[in-house]
């Protein structure tokens, strides 16, 4: 029988005490990249892999899912409140930028979800933690896509900081400042593959959603981005603003190709109510 993935957390963290760690992360960091070491710690928590609780730092984990407590012990007590072999977890995309990893992924928890996960690193260990979770759509979008289906591989390595100063020009120009004058610059004509639940291909069926929304009395506004983070012709934008009049968390992955965007995955998060909160550092705290 699987141990409990709390009690994994706890003998992990009496092992790795008892050692000083060092043995223990020199052997991680010469074996397994930082890329590895994120994937092995979501797929744990599908399959309770005790190696992957050896990938981060036991004593400096920082968590920014406001609906879990910080540290190991946090990361633990919400594992262990999942129903019994409840847990699926599909990596489908994950990408390295510096100290950084970030993933999409398709999950089974607490319910059917798409999220973004991002992992930030020190000395091959995983010191800190931001995420984006939403309900999974049951259907296809208007144009016949999921959240999550669409190109996986890394292109491009040598155009990095091209296309994230793209997409950093496009979140400040069009989602933040509403300059939709200069839309041109980003998209090739009406090409733009779009995974968004409710919103079909191209900057014309954009334009759709959007008019829908303000008929509708909807508003959806990017107030600040936080981070652009990218490898090769994949770009995410980690942003902050408002649906529907309450406070959100867009998480917008970005594929870039001959200097266009050309596809779009998001993930829309509200940010829960301070009084709610189960750890004090931010949604995108040292973003």
């Amino acid at each position: 029988m699987k141990k409990s993935f709390l009690t994994t957390v706890v003998a992990g963290l009496l092992t790795i005490t008892a050692c000083n760690a060092t043995p223990v992360n020199s052997e991680i960091k010469m074996n397994i990249s930082n890329q590895e070491k994120a994937i092995a710690l979501l797929n744990s928590i599908e399959t309770g892999d005790q190696t992957a609780i050896s990938y981060v730092n036991p004593v400096k984990y920082t968590q920014h899912n406001l609906a879990v407590g910080d540290g190991l012990a946090g990361f633990g007590a919400v594992l262990q409140a999942l129903p019994k072999n409840s847990a699926k977890v599909n990596v489908a995309r994950s990408f390295t930028d510096g100290e950084y990893v970030f993933t999409h992924t398709d999950y089974n928890f607490f319910g059917p979800k798409i999220g973004f996960d991002l992992f930030r690193f020190e000395d091959g260990l995983i010191v800190e933690h931001w995420d984006n979770l939403d309900d999974k759509s049951a259907t296809p979008n208007p144009s016949g896509r999921s959240q999550i289906d669409g190109p996986t591989t890394v292109d491009d390595l040598d155009k990095t900081d091209e296309n994230k100063t793209l997409v950093a020009n496009f979140v400040d120009s069009i989602l933040v400042k509403g300059q939709f004058d200069q839309l041109s610059a980003f998209f090739e004509g009406d090409f733009y593959h779009q995974h968004n639940t409710v919103i079909a291909d191209g900057l014309s069926g954009l334009g759709q959603a959007l008019e829908a929304m303000a008929k509708n009395g909807i508003k959806m506004v990017y107030t600040k981005n936080h981070k652009i983070l990218g490898e090769g012709n994949f770009v995410l934008s980690i942003s902050e603003g408002s649906f529907a009049d309450k406070p959100t968390s867009f998480y917008d992955l970005f594929r870039v190709e001959n200097g266009k965007i050309v596809e779009h995955w998001d993930v829309m998060e509200t940010i829960i109510p301070k009084e709610q909160w189960k750890n004090t550092n931010g949604k995108f705290g040292n973003l």
